[in-house]
């Protein structure tokens, strides 16, 4: 049977690692599979991990249909034998039910990957649909941690060095650095109270 499985966490908590980690285990056994991403850090059509790990991927765009490329690919006679999908937090909802119809009338095993909540503590919609529709919503095992050494439950924005709450839920492009606008992890008492690193001093 196959499975539709949603890994989620924080950021730095490993994601597209695992990502790469699970294509790489079924290619090394022979497998043949789709990789997937969307507004990847390291540009387009690409999964890149903060190790320094990456590989080639389809680039997701907003009106992209899953369901109906794969069975394309398929009936072409591209072997496909499981998807992987990273930064599953900027999907469209209707592509979490793409892959969802994948997964029971295709056969094939999706791996999902992606943040749960945005800076605001509200979930992502692509997110939210998956812990509606996953067969497994699996917590990731490598724990981020906060500027105070608790473990970081939630992603923090933060823009010259101030945390702040409101605003765009996504921005464009890698925005990496506290100087500017960056994010940070937290844990939950230091986000509710708005305590992020910049400020810990």
């Amino acid at each position: 049977m196959a499975e539709f499985t949603y890994y989620c966490g924080t950021m730095d908590s490993g994601k597209s690692t695992l990502a790469l980690q699970t294509a790489h285990n079924r290619k090394s056994r022979g497998l043949e599979g789709l990789i997937l991403t969307n507004r990847d850090r390291g540009g387009t059509g690409v999964i890149t991990s903060r190790l320094g790990l990456q590989a080639a991927a389809y680039e997701v765009s907003p009106h992209f249909d899953i369901f109906e490329y794969i069975t394309s690919e398929i009936k072409g006679g591209r072997k496909i034998e499981y998807v992987i999908c990273d930064e599953t937090q900027f999907f469209e909802r209707e592509h979490i039910e793409q892959l969802a119809r994948v997964v029971d009338e295709i056969g094939i095993d999706v791996f999902a990957f992606g943040i749960l909540t945005d800076f605001r503590t509200k979930l992502f919609p692509g997110s939210e649909r998956l812990i509606e529709l996953a067969d497994r919503v699996l917590p990731l095992q490598v724990e981020a941690l906060c500027w105070c050494g608790a473990r970081a439950t939630h992603n923090a924005r933060v823009a010259n060095g101030v945390m702040v709450t409101e605003g765009d839920q996504i921005l464009p492009g890698d925005v990496g650095t506290l100087q500017t606008v960056g994010y940070e992890v937290l844990c939950r008492k230091h986000h509710m109270r708005k305590a992020n690193s910049a400020r810990s001093h």
